[in-house]
């Protein structure tokens, strides 16, 4: 097992590293932290960032997400160009496991027509028939107008426990390699993506939270510009809540067996193209 760590995004919202956490005085920087992993199934991806698509027509993102995270779209960013210069062909990537469909976590599934796109049953319904005007804008069909080839989990299917958590298994095998961890809260079928390593778990919480210090109880200061976003970009504000909790308790009791990491925060990021593995 190989992982690597890749930027698939960088998002620039008006604010600065004390309202954000990171980028400068007054401009901050989000990433889009995806996984590639060279397993037994081949390349599977963790998320998408952004897509050739969305570079291509930036209109496809929708106005209110351009003003609010001011993406710098770089055709050099997004996955399918990080994962031919880690000298692998697109079309091996088999796999791609979302942790929800926001454009910046599944703006590339596009450029992957072949492979399977993994992802909670309540997401992919939420996608696809919206109930609230929130979930209208946040969804943009564009990004999977090509007709993906989804492959929907359901929750109450879980058949493994996880640290406490339920846990689907998402590739065949004896010995699960990813698991979806429901995460339910930011949105409605939002979900973390657990990766075995070679003596731990990598766990990918999506945007479960959006700053290593929410889950650091060594933090004395979580910023307040990001604590305040995700409150209102939640679906289900105490869900997300209840949730960022447990994994505040996993960090706690389980540091040495999972590693957690979020989407946005540079903090957890190694260096684009880094890899860990066994």
């Amino acid at each position: 097992m190989t992982i690597h760590h890749l930027d698939c995004a960088t998002m620039c919202p008006f604010g600065g590293r004390l309202l954000l956490g990171s980028g400068g005085a007054l401009v901050g920087r989000l990433t889009a932290h995806c996984l590639l992993v060279e397993g037994a199934q081949g390349l599977t991806l963790v998320d998408t960032g952004f897509g050739a698509g969305d570079i291509a027509d930036p209109r496809r993102l929708g106005r209110a997400f351009l003003t609010a995270v001011r993406p710098r779209l770089d055709a050099a960013s997004t996955a399918v160009h990080r994962i031919r210069a880690l000298g692998h062909d697109p079309r091996d990537v088999r796999h791609i496991v979302l942790t929800h469909l926001d454009p910046d976590h599944a703006g590339g599934i596009g450029d992957f027509p072949h492979a399977r796109v993994h992802v909670l049953a309540d997401e992919l319904r939420a996608a696809r028939t919206p109930t609230t005007r929130a979930e209208r804008d946040r969804y943009r069909a564009a990004q999977w107008a090509h007709g993906p080839r989804w492959v929907e989990h359901r929750p109450e299917t879980a058949t493994e426990s996880w640290y406490g958590f339920r846990a689907i298994p998402v590739l065949p095998g004896d010995a699960p390699e990813f698991l979806l961890v429901p995460l339910p809260g930011h949105t409605r079928g939002h979900c973390g993506v657990a990766v075995r390593e070679s003596d731990r778990w990598l766990l990918h919480c999506g945007d479960a939270y959006f700053s290593h210090t929410d889950v650091d109880p060594a933090s004395p200061r979580r910023p307040p510009a990001l604590t305040a976003f995700q409150r209102m970009m939640a679906a289900d504000n105490r869900a997300r809540l209840d949730n960022l909790e447990r994994l505040r308790e996993l960090r706690r009791a389980h540091h040495d067996e999972v590693r957690l990491i979020c989407a946005h925060d540079p903090a957890d990021l190694d260096p684009p193209g880094a890899t860990t593995g066994r």
